[in-house]
């Protein structure tokens, strides 16, 4: 990648690319900003991830943790892994590559969990590296005493995202003037984030008419019951086979609600489908569901609470993980933290006339240019 097709005077501060001959590991890291603190970001594995992919992930952290107001900065790592060729390889590929950033981890850089990496693989991480801090999102039975104190991991899986999804859209709502009791909610994905989202939003009492999986989309105007939904999806597989009518997945965009939430799949909303969207409100769970292009023209009709916005409850359970906190205290932390934050967003889209977006860049980036001036003066 020609670092001059990227650079701005945000970054990226680093690219490390890194191999090793002796396992066949082919990987990069991106630190894209330090200003406010360590890069953070996770680790994605797949046989086409690229220096210039990582790159457009790492920016999205740094503004993602700037934003949450989190002393993290933004970075993101991939390694080049074909699950099917090189499955035998998957934890040798792992320590070599934790080895490799023993330099730059966890000074520079703190990694995560990301595509085709989960709880098991921080844990190998780590324990390659050496260091309990070297990576977040680890199993909550891997613990160390520190200082005295027992810390554990906090994987992703405990919810965090979906929480913070869930608050973000119950902020929206009360932005658009629309009672959270009995907002009909459509939901795309039912994995980690759309599971959690589905499971607080009706405890919030909105009701979810629509969920989908790769099967395609159950709709019920009444409502769904996460407890039926998650048993259905647990003993036949797809949550399609609930009561309520089976759709095309790609429908559910189409559906009459309060609220779309796109939670699974990169640019599902476009240009072609953009005019059926009927929803008032639109919660990005997904990172970029919408081309920021369509996006622009959908924010003059709809309201959308951006992607870096409503998803950063996992980088903020990442943060409370590294400061040695436990879960209880994480869900305290992302429900004030989403909450606080996407009202400040739609506070100053408001008054500004801008599109959220807009809005959560400008805060965004306002933060970090502050904490680059102050570094800077160091140097002087």
């Amino acid at each position: 990648m020609d670092l001059n097709e990227v650079k701005d005077d945000v970054g990226p501060e680093k690219i490390v690319q890194v191999y090793d001959p002796s396992t066949g590991m082919r990987g990069f890291t991106v630190i894209d900003n330090t200003a406010l603190g360590p890069a953070k970001g996770g680790i994605r594995m797949t046989p086409s991830v690229s220096v210039k992919e990582v790159f457009r992930l790492a920016r999205a952290m740094t503004l993602k943790n700037s934003l949450a107001g989190l002393p993290f900065g933004g970075g993101k790592s991939g390694i080049i892994y074909n699950k099917d060729a090189d499955a035998a390889k998957r934890d040798i590929f792992l320590k070599s590559f934790a080895h490799s950033l023993r330099n730059l981890v966890p000074s520079e850089y703190i990694a995560g969990p990301d595509i085709n990496t989960t709880e098991k693989e921080m844990e190998t991480f780590v324990k390659a590296h050496g260091d309990f801090n070297a990576a977040t999102g680890k199993p909550a039975d891997f613990c160390k005493i520190i200082r005295g104190k027992k810390v554990c991991g906090l994987p992703h899986e405990l919810g965090s995202t979906g929480l913070g999804v869930s608050c973000a859209t119950q902020v929206a709502l009360k932005h658009a003037g629309i009672p959270v009791s009995g907002a009909k909610i459509a939901i795309e994905g039912f994995g980690n984030v759309g599971y959690f989202t589905f499971k607080h939003l009706e405890e919030a009492g909105a009701k979810i008419v629509a969920i989908s999986d790769s099967k395609g989309c159950l709709y019920n105007e009444n409502g769904l019951s996460f407890e039926e939904i998650a048993k259905v999806k647990k003993d036949k597989g797809s949550v399609t086979l609930g009561r309520g009518r089976m759709l095309p997945g790609h429908k559910l965009f189409e559906l009459p609600v309060d609220v779309l939430i796109p939670g699974a799949l990169p640019d599902v909303i476009t240009r072609q489908n953009m005019n059926s969207i009927q929803s008032k409100i639109i919660v990005e769970a997904a990172n970029i569901p919408i081309p920021l292009d369509v996006e622009k023209e959908l924010s003059k009709r709809i309201l959308i609470v951006p992607d870096f916005v409503a998803n950063a409850g996992g980088v903020i359970s990442s943060w409370v993980e590294y400061i040695g906190k436990d879960s209880k205290y994480m869900y305290k932390t992302v429900k004030d933290k989403i909450t606080k934050n996407t009202q400040l967003v739609l506070t100053k889209s408001k008054k500004d006339g801008v599109n959220p977006r807009d809005a959560a860049n400008k805060i965004a980036m306002d933060r970090i240019r502050e904490a680059m001036l102050k570094r800077s003066k160091k140097f002087r």
